[in-house]
């Protein structure tokens, strides 16, 4: 009998959802159905504009959380018809919600992390129990909340004896290292496609840079690339997560003011540079033996980052996800599926090594149908 999870991913690119039906009967989890959809243009700015202070807040995220499940519904709608599968024949549904503010740590010891997402009204909508609120319990227990895939990609792409990395460029960019030994250690690395696809809609009114083909006419500008690679934050060490709370236009604009003016293809290439640079020095510096990085995310979709990101790890065979059977825009969704029968279950996860949380503790919190 199938033992079917739905996974609702939308990360900081802020450009829709991706959805996944799960069947969690075989030795590998198979995805049975992906629908994705885009977000209202409105919805869009609404969730950029969240992740800074601004008038009415709470009322204003409320709604927007309600909108925001509206377009979960919708995808998990296509799911079910798409597969020919009735809403009780799915054990529950993994939210992620979307991250507006994510502060772990901070201010008072123990910081927050903030998802939107109204998981009782997404349960109203489709039917079916769903998991959400990941993050709060690992931040609770002194942890970073960020990143919580590294053990799903351990089952999917963990070798015994070798060690194999998985960088998701999401929005923000996220590295997992498997070691030989089976040891993991995960984090952010920083901007993924945020900072790409802001100054591209800007400049072009175009929401992200296709294929990076406006970065390939740009040059690089040495000065701009080496003011944001001295952000303290690359020189941290792990456990450690970021966001849009650090990586955001204000703090490229920031570093722009001290170099003055600039071509905007100039500024796309040093921005799809940077991303590169810093993913690929945090391979050099944690794992400097690794020969296979595999990689997913929507930055797979854009050649000329991938071109930059393999330039910085020569000897490293750097592929998508889909060459090891998992298209790169499943991955995430996969992963929060993958936590909802956890939550469900009520298994641990002890993620120490990636987060730094104080012990192994169930993620999540479910909402019956």
């Amino acid at each position: 009998m199938p033992d079917l999870y739905i996974g609702l991913m939308s990360g900081t690119s802020l450009d829709g959802v991706d959805g996944v039906l799960v069947d969690f009967t075989p030795r590998m989890p198979l995805v049975v159905e992906h629908a994705s959809a885009p977000f209202p243009a409105a919805l869009r700015t609404e969730l950029l504009q969240l992740n800074t202070s601004g008038p009415d807040e709470l009322h204003r995220a409320a709604l927007a959380g309600n909108a925001l499940v509206r377009v979960y519904a919708q995808v998990v709608g296509q799911l079910l018809a798409g597969a020919r599968v009735a809403p009780a024949s799915v054990r529950a549904i993994g939210a992620h919600g979307q991250t507006v503010r994510h502060r772990p740590q901070q201010f008072d010891g123990t910081g927050y992390t903030l998802q939107l997402c109204q998981p009782a009204l997404l349960a109203e909508l489709t039917g079916i129990d769903v998991a959400a609120d990941f993050r709060s319990r690992d931040v609770a227990a002194g942890g970073q909340g960020a990143p919580l895939a590294p053990f799903f990609h351990q089952g999917i792409f963990g070798r015994p004896g070798e060690a194999v990395g998985v960088l998701n460029v999401g929005g923000i960019s996220n590295l997992t290292l498997l070691r030989a030994d089976g040891s993991m250690l995960g984090f952010d690395c920083g901007p993924g496609n945020a900072l790409i696809d802001a100054w591209c809609a800007r400049h072009t009114g175009r929401p992200y840079d296709a294929d990076g083909a406006w970065a390939a006419t740009g040059s690089v500008l040495p000065r701009l690339l080496e003011l944001l690679l001295d952000e303290p934050y690359f020189g941290l060490p792990p456990p450690k997560s970021t966001g849009r709370d650090l990586f955001n236009p204000a703090w490229l604009d920031e570093h722009l003011g001290a170099i003055g003016p600039a071509a905007p293809a100039d500024v796309q290439a040093t921005l799809a540079e940077l991303t590169a640079r810093a993913c690929g020095a945090d391979v050099m510096r944690h794992q400097p033996d690794l020969r296979k990085l595999v990689v997913c995310g929507g930055g797979v979709l854009n050649s000329d980052f991938m071109r930059r990101l393999r330039d910085c790890l020569p000897d490293v065979q750097v592929s998508s996800s889909a060459d090891w059977g998992l298209p790169p825009l499943q991955v995430e969704a996969s992963a929060f599926a993958w936590l909802a029968r956890k939550t469900v279950r009520r298994e641990k996860l002890g993620l120490q090594s990636v987060t730094g949380a104080r012990g192994a503790r169930v993620l999540g919190c479910l909402y019956p149908a």
